[in-house]
């Protein structure tokens, strides 16, 4: 059985304006570690060949941080890829492309999300099978600020509308993405490469 190559993404470059602190939101502590921390443990478990770290507010703080994580960080090639200016989550990942392999499938996680399972992100890779997207999503009472999940009569899934944007109708929708995606990497950069600001 082939070994899906599995690059990783994760998002560390915003300010965390709804911390009230200094410290970069990825650098707050959870159980004693930098949440960023627990998110590039769960990657070791994924057997990564290599994670890129988008770092942008604190970038320097940061990848300072990462140097000094133990454990995951000696199973896979850990890069950094500045975001300056923050012009949104598709142009954070635009940086990381010249870091991605042209094989296999990168997965897009937040350095915010500490108790994410490994084992969801595999399901995710398993979803996403090296030829299509794959978004993880969740349903909740109130989505509240989050993007809603569009989806055909038939069910698959035709568009994200964020809060701000979506319909008074849209907001009753109680499933929204929550920022971790898969995608194999030739459709990743083919994307990226046509993506706008609208």
């Amino acid at each position: 059985q082939r070994v899906l190559p599995i690059d990783v993404v994760i998002m560390a470059a915003g300010k965390g304006t709804r911390m009230k602190s200094a410290l970069p939101k990825v650098l707050h502590r959870l159980g004693g570690r930098a949440l960023l921390s627990h998110v590039v443990d769960c990657t070791a478990q994924l057997s990564a060949r290599r994670a890129v770290i988008i770092t942008g507010h604190g970038a320097i703080e940061v990848e300072a941080a990462c140097a000094l994580f133990q454990g995951a960080t000696g199973t896979f090639d850990m890069q950094f890829a500045r975001q300056e200016p923050q012009l949104g989550t598709g142009h954070a990942v635009q940086q990381a492309v010249p870091l991605l392999g042209d094989d296999g499938v990168t997965l897009i996680l937040n350095g915010d999300v500490p108790l994410i399972q490994a084992g969801t992100l595999r399901k995710l890779l398993d979803v996403c099978a090296e030829s299509k997207l794959a978004l993880l999503t969740l349903n909740i009472a109130d989505a509240t600020g989050y993007g809603r999940i569009l989806r055909a009569p038939g069910g698959g899934v035709v568009g994200i509308v964020e809060h701000k944007d979506a319909s008074p109708e849209q907001r009753l929708i109680g499933e929204f993405y929550t920022g971790v995606m898969a995608v194999p990497n030739k459709l990743l950069k083919t994307w990226l490469a046509r993506l706008t600001d609208n």
